[in-house]
Order: C-alpha cells, then sequence, then structure tokens
C-alpha cells in the first residue's frame, strides 16, 4: 500500500500537486480499514501529526500488521484442532436392540441387491 502511495504522490508531483508531509500521514491513516481503527487512534494520540515523518508512520504500522496476521494465522490453527475432535455420545434403550436388528436386516437386504445388480 506504501509503495502504490508513493507512486501515486509522485505522479501528482508532477503535475504539479503536492502534499504537506502532515497531509500524507493523515490521507495514509484515514484509507486504512475499520479493523485498524484502534491502531490510528493511538498513532494519533501518542503521536504529533503535523511532524510526523511518512518513514515513522509505515514502522508501527507494518508491525501491526504483522500481529494481526501472527494473530489470524493462531486463530486458525486453534480451529483446525477444533474441528478434529468429534465426541459421540450413545445411549441404550431396551427398544435399541429391535432397531440394531432392523437396521442390520435392511443393509443386509440393501446389501444383497448391490451385489445382484453387480
Amino acid at each position: 500500500m506504501f509503495s502504490r502511495f508513493t507512486n501515486i504522490i509522485n505522479a501528482l508531483q508532477a503535475l504539479d500537486k503536492t502534499y504537506s508531509n502532515s497531509e500524507m500521514v493523515r490521507k495514509i491513516l484515514r484509507c486504512l480499514p475499520r479493523t485498524w481503527m484502534p491502531k490510528v487512534t493511538a498513532i494519533e494520540e501518542a503521536k504529533n501529526l503535523n511532524v510526523l515523518a511518512l518513514e515513522d508512520l509505515l514502522g508501527p504500522l507494518m508491525t501491526h500488521e504483522l500481529s494481526m496476521q501472527k494473530k489470524d494465522d493462531d486463530e486458525e490453527k486453534e480451529k483446525k484442532k477444533k474441528k478434529k475432535i468429534v465426541a459421540l455420545k450413545s445411549s441404550q434403550t431396551e427398544d435399541s436392540e429391535d432397531d440394531d436388528d432392523e437396521e442390520l436386516a435392511f443393509i443386509t437386504q440393501r446389501f444383497k441387491k448391490f451385489l445382484a445388480s453387480k
């Protein structure tokens, strides 16, 4: 994003449109997505945006991006771990033997039909 922004600023400078450093810093902070708003607020409160260099803004933003990616990767790994665990409860009732016999008879019948068709 920073390189695209720099290319646009350079192209605008070629057209005699220049922005001050504080204007460029504010434009970058405004274009960040909503998920970055806590970081934007922290930067605005902690640093003087009128004297903050564009390169000094880039460092904290890249660090934040890496920490967000690491957090997303960790959450994805946890989801994969949770998906692998499957627990089933079984309950037995008096009718379960009858149901099992009926189910076994049904499966046997279907298997015989399958073999006959082959």
